[in-house]
């Protein structure tokens, strides 16, 4: 599996063979990056929920305009704000899966974290991908399966630090990398602080690189 970030929480996820099929698959196409845009020969695209860092509509139709054969997977939620915009899509909820182009997708959670007390919680669906790699989109929602990689959200007015380290080293995936930390000012120090920490729980903590392919 191939991974490259392009910002905040907006990934491209190149599956293999050996994890059931050859796929291109575009996670949050949200409005702090523009990379994804140009992309072609894409599969798939997984919406975790329709705040703006996950979901610009803009950036979505240009994606589907390079792409008309990508399907979108996404909450219910989501799919009735795409229906309004003529965009179609299948809806994946908690503990449902589905078989795409080889590669099985499975849905943890449904509700996004508490932002404020008095605000209610807005859908939020996370993805199991291929059986390896799990983004839980903005939530700390434990899966019932054994995680191998998992793309951690690391900074959010949601979340504190201590949090996410916790939520980290719950899961115990063999390798953590950051997302959702585009609103530091300067992430390498959160990375810095975090990869001790998860060594110590026999985690290994990868910061990566923007516009940069990682294999796991």
């Amino acid at each position: 599996m191939k991974i490259t970030k392009f910002g905040q929480s907006c990934l491209l996820i190149e599956t293999t063979k050996e994890e059931g099929g050859e796929a291109r698959i575009i996670l949050d196409p949200g409005s702090f990056s523009t990379a994804q845009n140009d992309l072609k020969n894409i599969d798939l695209v997984l919406i975790t929920h329709d705040h703006c860092d996950h979901l610009d509509m803009d950036s979505l139709k240009q994606i589907l305009a390079n792409n008309p054969n990508a399907e979108v997977i996404t909450n219910a939620d989501v799919q009735a704000q795409l229906e309004k915009e003529g965009i179609k899509s299948e809806v994946l909820a908690h503990g449902e899966t589905v078989t795409k182009r080889g590669i099985l997708l499975e849905g943890v959670g449904d509700k996004h974290a508490i932002l404020i007390s008095s605000m209610p919680q807005s859908p939020n669906v996370g993805f199991i991908v291929a059986e390896r790699l799990f983004y839980p989109g903005d939530a700390l929602t434990i899966p019932s399966k054994p995680i191998e990689i998992l793309a951690l959200p690391a900074a959010a007015p949601w979340a504190k630090l201590s949090e996410v380290v916790d939520y980290g080293i719950a899961i115990k995936p063999r390798v953590a990398f950051p997302v959702h930390d585009s609103i530091l000012s300067n992430p390498s120090m959160m990375q810095g602080m975090l990869t001790p920490v998860f060594a110590d729980a026999g985690v290994l903590f990868k910061p990566v690189e923007l516009n940069t392919e990682y294999e796991f």
